[in-house]
């Protein structure tokens, strides 16, 4: 079975790394449940190893959204609403490196291999972000 899910994650994902970067608190993020998607693990298992190693995750790596931030995020991706099958918790949210950090307590295959290509996804949206930048002072 971990090697048919680890053929579907990097052969045909359903989505793709860098459509799941978004900025919040002047940083580049990823939800908690994109980062266990492309982990293979259940977002409640992710967030349990990250609280388990605690040490690892200072709030430049990871931090729990407050309300108002979840509430922004849900009008602009189309989030379910609380309540209604959709989250019951404030959603945690992963850097770049909270990500490889995350890969480090998962310690599995696909944690790893996915923690290469978010990183390179992140490296990618930045180079984008400096582009975009140059592009507007000219």
């Amino acid at each position: 079975m971990l090697k048919e899910s680890l053929e579907s994650v990097f052969l045909l994902p359903d989505k793709k790394v860098e459509d799941c970067i978004i900025v919040v608190r002047d940083q580049q993020v990823m939800l908690d449940s994109d980062v266990a998607y492309f982990f293979n693990v259940d977002t409640r298992q992710l967030n349990r190893q990250m609280k388990r190693n605690v040490g690892r995750f200072p709030e430049d790596f990871c931090f729990q959204l407050n309300s108002k931030e979840f509430k922004n995020l849900m009008c602009q991706i189309g989030t379910s609403s609380v309540g209604y099958g959709g989250r019951r918790k404030l959603p945690y949210v992963y850097t770049e490196h909270g990500i490889i950090a995350l890969a480090g307590v998962l310690r599995s295959e696909v944690a790893d291999r996915m923690s290469v290509q978010i990183t390179r996804a992140y490296i990618l949206c930045e180079n984008s972000s400096l582009r975009m930048e140059i592009l507007c002072l000219h």
